[in-house]
């Protein structure tokens, strides 16, 4: 199992550069569903939750093709024949975007059969809602064995409005609209740019969409999509990951290949702890150490709102600023599992409930600690960064999902750290020092 070392006490300078959003590429991929034409889709991360999105549309009858050498970012899918309308378990149990193929399933194939998604390590993220709507939209659902069963001759346009904001409820059965009978209108949809990037690409093949990005979208359905290219938008919650890493270490780093705009909420909230930030171009973004870093608390909310994909990054940050931020974790219940092991590196951190209180700054030492999820991960990256000795973080597959390699970009600009065991991704040259 592979393991990262870790040397904290340099400060990154340098460029590094961002890649596609892994949260966008994943149901992009699934809108591929939709079509018995080819789609390409240019900017596609090599993380491991795109090789196991692949291997479901694989399964189910696709044809995936994820590109090598200079095309390793392109993936072309063709789902011309859908001879396996099935999620199998044994594929989707590492991931759970695998409900994201249930509304193009039902909308294209008249019938799904997926298995649900079991318990998340930061909480629940329960299908219902998806459900829910799919029935509205005429579908007839069943749960039996682990797996959810779906038919529906052919969906009709409902009124959907959302019980609470679900990104992946409100992508779901935005692919089952497309392909409806009629108007759909859902209402109090989820805002994050992982949406509006869906739904550009929907359009691209011919769906009517309006109001991608607000709390309402309309859905005019249509017979039948095309096939088309489309080009994925950058990951914000590794820029933002990078701007923290810049920032814990008070290097001088630019972060290239972004949108800045997605980055709002993060950049507001560093510059109010101090940290010097120069938005350069719309898709560059540098950070400097001011004169100190100050304490401030978040609060996570839905997008446009400070993102709960970064609390764990920002409570690393929080560590070695002065005075006491309070975080509160409105989203996921149970999101403060990296708590204990930067407590371990000698962090001031007490929970109660869905909030956590830091207190600064604690001179962090290097520590065997262990990665429980993706987010979690970064933010022990980050804290072994400014760590004195040299740390081992434990299960770093969890960062293969869904950051491109992570290492070497670090090490591209200045940081000691180095993999021990397999390489999931090949290296490139993305991450180079001024």
């Amino acid at each position: 199992m592979d393991k990262f070392v870790i040397r904290g006490g340099n400060p990154l300078v340098g460029t590094i550069r961002v890649s596609g959003a892994k949260n966008s590429a994943l149901p992009c991929m699934a809108a591929a569903i939709l079509t018995e034409d080819e789609i390409t889709l240019e900017n596609i991360p090599q993380v491991r939750d795109i090789e196991t999105e692949r291997r479901l549309l694989a399964s189910m009858g696709a044809q995936v093709d994820l590109g090598t050498g200079s095309n390793q970012h392109r993936t072309t899918i063709s789902c011309r024949t859908l001879s396996d309308p099935v999620a199998k378990y044994e594929i989707v149990k590492t991931m759970r975007a695998s409900s994201l193929v249930l509304g193009p399933l039902v909308a294209r194939a008249g019938m799904a059969r997926v298995a649900m998604p079991g318990g998340c390590a930061i909480g629940g993220r329960p299908i219902d809602l998806h459900i829910k709507g799919l029935e509205k939209m005429g579908a007839t659902i069943v749960q039996e064995h682990g797996y959810l069963e779906a038919r529906a001759s052919r969906l009709k346009g409902a009124h959907l409005a959302f019980d609470k904001i679900t990104v992946t409820g409100t992508e779901d059965l935005l692919m089952a609209a497309v392909l409806a009978d009629g108007e759909t209108v859902m209402e109090n949809c989820a805002r994050e740019p992982e949406v509006s990037d869906l739904a550009a690409l929907l359009i691209a093949m011919g769906a009517k969409i309006e109001g991608a990005g607000t709390s309402t979208i309309r859905v005019q359905g249509v017979t039948s999509l095309h096939g088309a290219n489309y080009r994925i938008h950058p990951d914000r919650i590794e820029a933002g990951t990078f701007l923290i890493a810049g920032a814990i270490t008070r290097g001088d780093l630019t972060v290239a290949d972004c949108n800045t705009e997605h980055l709002r909420a993060v950049i507001s909230k560093l510059e109010e702890a101090g940290v010097r930030i120069d938005v350069l171009a719309p898709d560059v973004v540098r950070v400097r150490p001011g004169e100190r870093l100050l304490a401030a608390d978040i609060s996570t909310e839905e997008y446009p709102g400070f993102p709960t994909d970064m609390q764990a990054q920002y409570m690393a940050l929080a560590t070695q600023a002065e005075g006491v931020s309070l975080i509160k974790e409105n989203i996921f219940e149970n999101r403060f599992m990296h708590v204990q092991e930067l407590v371990r590196m000698g962090a001031n951190i007490k929970v109660d409930g869905r909030s956590a209180t830091v207190r600064g700054p604690a001179n962090l030492s290097a520590a065997a600690v262990m990665c429980s999820d993706l987010r979690a991960s970064a933010s022990l990256v980050l804290a072994a960064l400014v760590a004195d000795g040299e740390s081992i973080l434990d299960r770093v597959y969890h960062m293969d999902r869904g950051y491109e390699r992570f290492e070497a970009k670090l090490q591209g600009v200045g940081a000691e750290i180095q993999r021990m065991g397999n390489v999931f991704a090949p290296k490139e040259k993305d991450a180079v020092a001024d």
